[in-house]
């Protein structure tokens, strides 16, 4: 399955990438040298830490290497606007009467706290093609809960 981003999204982590390998690699790459030039490096908790500090950017670098290898860039220029779509800002109002604002965005995006949700998630499937004043049934663990779409926003 493709890695769909919003072009923020993909801006993000390419960021992200760019910093890694740019900055954060080589300083912990300096660190890990000057700590082994210290001498007996069993005991010396600098050069164990700094170690892992690596390979834990290095990981890091190769799962962002391979998220934008395979990225979809979206573009909402792309999208019907009367209906939500990848990369919709959304306005919903709950049974209970509370209004949220949604970006529909791609799982490495994702940050509910945020008011990013991805297309995948309980909520972020429910809304996929739906339409201003429609309501839905989202299956969620904690129970069902309806939800009607008030505005729909490429922006």
């Amino acid at each position: 399955m493709p890695n769909y981003l919003t072009p923020e999204g993909a801006k993000t982590l390419a960021d992200e990438l760019n910093r890694l390998v740019a900055t954060e690699r080589p300083r912990v790459v300096t660190e890990v040298s000057d700590a082994a030039a210290q001498g007996d490096r069993s005991e010396n908790a600098e050069y164990i830490y700094g170690k892992r500090r690596l390979r834990e950017i290095d990981r890091r670098i190769r799962f962002l290497t391979k998220r934008l290898d395979g990225a979809v860039v979206v573009r909402q220029s792309e999208a019907p606007r009367d209906e939500v779509r990848f990369g919709a800002l959304v306005e919903l109002i709950d049974e209970n009467g509370k209004v949220s604002v949604y970006r529909i965005v791609g799982p490495d995006e994702a940050n509910p706290g945020e008011g990013r949700i991805s297309f995948q998630s309980p909520l972020g499937k429910s809304l996929m093609k739906r339409r201003v004043g429609d309501t839905v049934t989202v299956h969620r663990p904690a129970g069902e809960i309806e939800v009607e779409l008030r505005s729909i926003r490429y922006d």
